[in-house]
């Protein structure tokens, strides 16, 4: 099925070459829950493991089950290719590990999930891979931190928790000028912003969130938008480029595009090497569970972003609160990127700020009844958390606040529950601030 035109509600459902089982003609995806497959010959086990063709050799590496979830997520991106992964954590060290060895340097957004910034400032510091941070509101501050040892850009569509947008078009730009790609981490806006159209090279997804939607599996996803000339400036990218002992010296972005017909080296040599060598493979049984979760992806979407905005402007209009952080409220610069990449809506997560610090936070996310105190997004169930003692805590008040995480910021993950009911569960939460402002008042 060609997808030019196919809207997101149909790819859920009828994307990719899964039509129903050969053998049962079952329309439902099965779950092979098995480890190996069987080779026709020597010479058709010859083929598969030289890469000769592509087919089933052990589930470490690919799967029936895990392929259909691959198609369906990667032609809802835009994308040509696509790998699944055991978590979103792991597609995004899998997509920096690809293009970057010890020596080299990624620059990266400030404005990142707390897992990404320890994963980016300490992780990857110890294997010799050096993060840089830069402050994404101009564009620019990506390329004044460029040196000839960068090999990607990294930002996330619409950071968690900070919410303000990434501009896309314009840190692409300035990467394609020098031979880097940009990677996006869209868990936050699956549907809602196609970061690819926009000139990202490569999107990475916590399947967990939004798409699984259900908080039931743990699973990730890295998308290949085949839009990238790996061979353009060839000493920007070596491990592209230069020959790779994993096979036999093959130079990955002249020989995938001879071999399969599309520039897809980055999804193919992440697979049968990183997913290879490191076994990051996500099993069958979530891969199951994340189509079941794309195929109402659109409609659940859909409600997300109306009760959020509902939810947001009854927030706006409390005083306990001193700001409220939702992308239709966004001004100047973000205002412009908000209508620029976001059709289909602004998400459900929403950012609120009590001045009167930590203390204030916990005491609205200890009065909630309805909500849930989670460290998870994405889900159908309205979650909320205290990024500063929890999330984020791993980080310095300084870095906290660079990911912008203040002690009195709460996130709330608005879900599909009626809005009446999120709303008189967020009064009791204001409630409980108030009463602490009070008493506060009175010790002083």
């Amino acid at each position: 099925m060609t997808t030019e035109s196919i809207h997101p509600e149909t790819l859920v459902l009828h994307g990719g070459s899964f039509r129903k089982d050969n053998t049962t003609n079952a329309v439902a995806v099965p779950i092979y829950q098995t480890t190996s497959y069987e080779f026709d010959s020597t010479e058709h086990a010859s083929n598969l493991f030289a890469l000769k063709e592509l087919g089933n050799i052990y589930t470490r590496i690919m799967n029936p089950t895990n392929a259909v979830l691959e198609e369906r997520i990667a032609q809802l991106d835009g994308g040509v290719a696509a790998l699944a992964v055991s978590s979103g954590s792991t597609a995004n060290a899998y997509a920096i590990q690809n293009l970057a060895k010890a020596g080299d340097n990624i620059i990266s957004s400030t404005d990142l999930y707390g897992g990404t910034w320890n994963l980016f400032n300490n992780t990857f510091k110890n294997i010799g891979i050096e993060v840089r941070f830069v402050d994404p509101s101009d564009p620019e501050n990506f390329r004044k931190a460029t040196d000839s040892k960068t090999r990607a850009y990294f930002g996330e569509s619409l950071p968690n928790p900070k919410l303000n947008l990434f501009p896309i078009e314009e840190v692409s730009d300035i990467g394609r000028s020098f031979g880097i790609p940009l990677i996006i981490d869209n868990t936050a806006a699956p549907i809602n912003c196609r970061p690819l159209d926009h000139g990202a090279a490569i999107t990475t997804y916590s399947l967990t969130k939004w798409i699984g939607g259900h908080g039931t599996s743990i699973g990730g996803a890295i998308v290949d938008g085949a839009n990238f000339d790996w061979t353009a400036i060839p000493e920007r990218q070596p491990l592209l480029n230069e020959p790779d002992g994993s096979y036999h010296g093959v130079q990955w972005a002249q020989a995938i595009p001879e071999m399969f017909g599309a520039q897809i080296a980055f999804a193919i040599r992440a697979r049968v090497v990183l997913l290879r060598d490191l076994g990051g493979a996500i099993s069958p049984t979530n891969s199951f569970n994340f189509i079941q979760g794309l195929e109402t992806l659109p409609l659940r979407l859909r409600q997300h972003n109306q009760n959020a905005i509902k939810v947001a402007e009854f927030l706006s209009n409390e005083s306990s609160i001193s700001k409220v952080i939702f992308p239709k409220f966004s001004k100047g610069e973000d205002k412009k990127r908000a209508e620029k990449y976001y059709k289909n809506g602004y998400g459900s997560m929403i950012g609120i700020e009590f001045d009167k610090g930590i203390e204030a936070g916990k005491a609205f996310i200890n009065a909630l009844e309805l909500h849930y105190h989670v460290a998870n997004i994405g889900d159908a169930r309205s979650l909320a958390i205290h990024p500063a003692s929890t999330t984020h805590s791993q980080l310095t008040l300084e870095e906290q606040l660079k990911t912008g995480v203040t002690p009195g910021y709460v996130r709330l993950c608005v879900g599909l529950e009626h809005t009446d009911d999120i709303i008189n569960d967020l009064k009791k939460g204001l409630d409980a601030v108030d009463k602490f402002d009070r008493l506060k008042v009175a010790e002083a």
